[in-house]
């Protein structure tokens, strides 16, 4: 496939995507930017959020786990359907009762001012690096099959990958997003049914033993009890599993916003538990995938290993029909994710750091909006950008589950405190307390297999959130 025909492929994409922010952004406004107007269809909001929950992440990185991981990464999701139980039930109706645009209000009516800010800034960290480790690494695979061999830097890659982004969402926001991530979650899923066809005709298998082979091979061990110590054994990974479910999509304005852009609370859980089952079924594809392109690889001694090896084996050894696919399902993951990560950044930033809705008219607020949207689509480039000089090992996607444990942590604390007791905290002291509990969760899980031999891996979430919980009973007021 010629360069010239990857940038027609890319142009064409990004056309259709602009198509729809076009017809979408008629007569938009701030209700639009925020809440999509209210008039979002649960099943498009669910078929969507497919692909902004899996995103390039997921398109490359789970894939490239097999080969050392197996299927145990299913442990995590299987966790995930109590923690969206967990939303659909007890989180969702919150959100609707209170009537919220930023889910992060609740904090200011639960606790104060302080608790709320220190909520949305743990938010606003916690996507910034989550939305950068994403488009990193789908930056780095455009870097290397297309603009290396034009000529242009990274950095250059990566604003441009920002400014489209910037150019479909900036009128509508989330009215947009909840269409053009349809569209996208279909591109995803069309190119790994595509791949997973192919390489199991190179492999000599049909439809039915194609599920066979995957079911029988050593790769698809799915159930670790054998060690409670390690970081893959079952019973860490499915608790880890429900509490980030929990707190990466119930406690996550980006994830949030398209959930409350539903007519009614009835629609927005229909959404969540179709959303689920859905899931499931598509992460357990994607390992699927995995096991075929690891098997493929070891068959002819490809040396593809890691986030490598979906890219290497699509470019050259595939053939040009599903490199096409594999390009357009990865750009599609990426952006699924990363434009609305684009639009929650600025609506947290503009709702609750600057309170716009409180202190300015609605023509007022529409120009800081926009401004707010430029501003994080330049922190955006830059935090990419420092991340090719920080990443130098491992998939993408432990990075980003280890951080979000940092990051969600004390987000996890702060609403289980609010929502399972009844007592108030010295709100000043809250952000003290947020900040205490990441960092010592840090020294805990680096020093936990010298002191207790136990690994804490994702469940360092879990730690950081009781050591939260347990801060705040410490500040707990009688009143």
């Amino acid at each position: 496939m010629t360069t010239t025909q990857i940038i027609l492929l890319i142009a064409t994409y990004f056309g259709l995507l602009i198509l729809i922010s076009y017809f979408t952004g008629k007569k938009s406004d701030n209700d639009s930017f925020f809440k999509g107007n209210k008039q979002s269809p649960w099943y498009v909001v669910a078929f969507g959020m497919i692909g902004a929950s899996l995103s390039g992440v997921t398109f490359i990185s789970v894939p490239g786990w097999i080969e050392t991981s197996q299927f145990s990464y299913m442990q995590m999701v299987f966790g995930y359907i109590i923690g969206y139980a967990v939303i659909g039930l007890v989180l969702l109706p919150l959100y609707y009762k209170l009537n919220l645009t930023s889910i992060y209000t609740y904090l200011e009516t639960r606790f104060g001012k302080y608790a709320y800010k220190t909520g949305a800034s743990f938010f606003l960290i916690s996507r910034v690096i989550g939305a950068s480790f994403r488009l990193f690494l789908v930056a780095n695979v455009l870097q290397i099959i297309l603009f290396d061999d034009l000529g242009i830097q990274f950095w250059q890659t990566v604003t441009i990958t920002i400014l489209l982004i910037w150019v479909y969402t900036f009128k509508s926001g989330i009215k947009t997003i909840v269409w053009t991530d349809t569209l996208q979650t279909l591109f995803m899923l069309i190119a790994v049914g595509v791949t997973i066809y192919f390489v199991s005709n190179e492999l000599n298998l049909n439809g039915k033993s194609t599920l066979g082979f995957v079911l029988d091979n050593d790769f698809s061990k799915m159930f670790f009890f054998d060690d409670v110590k390690a970081g893959n054994y079952f019973w860490k990974q499915f608790l880890s599993g429900a509490f980030i479910a929990i707190v990466m999509t119930g406690l996550d304005q980006d994830m949030m916003q398209k959930n409350l852009t539903c007519k009614t609370l009835k629609d927005a859980q229909k959404n969540i538990f179709w959303f689920t089952i859905v899931l499931v079924v598509v992460n357990f594809i994607f390992l699927s995938l995995g096991l075929l392109l690891t098997v493929y690889a070891q068959q002819n001694g490809i040396d593809a290993h890691k986030d490598q090896l979906f890219p290497i084996l699509a470019k050259e050894h595939f053939g040009a029909g599903v490199f096409i696919f594999f390009l357009l399902g990865l750009i599609a993951a990426a952006y699924s994710s990363a434009d609305s990560a684009l639009t929650s950044l600025t609506t947290s930033f503009s709702i609750d750091i600057l309170d716009i809705e409180k202190k300015y008219n609605a023509k007022k607020q529409i120009a800081i909006r926009k401004q707010i949207h430029i501003l994080i689509s330049v922190v955006l480039i830059f935090v990419i950008i420092a991340f090719k000089y920080l990443l130098k090992d491992a998939s993408v996607v432990a990075k980003l589950f280890k951080f979000a444990g940092y990051t969600y942590g004390p987000l996890l604390g702060l609403y289980a405190f609010g929502l399972f007791t009844k007592w108030n905290v010295k709100d000043k002291l809250v952000p003290i307390i947020a900040i205490l509990a990441p960092i010592l969760s840090y020294f805990i899980t680096v020093n936990s297999v010298k002191w207790f031999g136990f690994e804490f891996g994702f469940f360092i979430l879990i730690l950081n959130g009781f050591l939260t919980f347990l801060g705040l009973l410490l500040i707990k007021t009688k009143s």
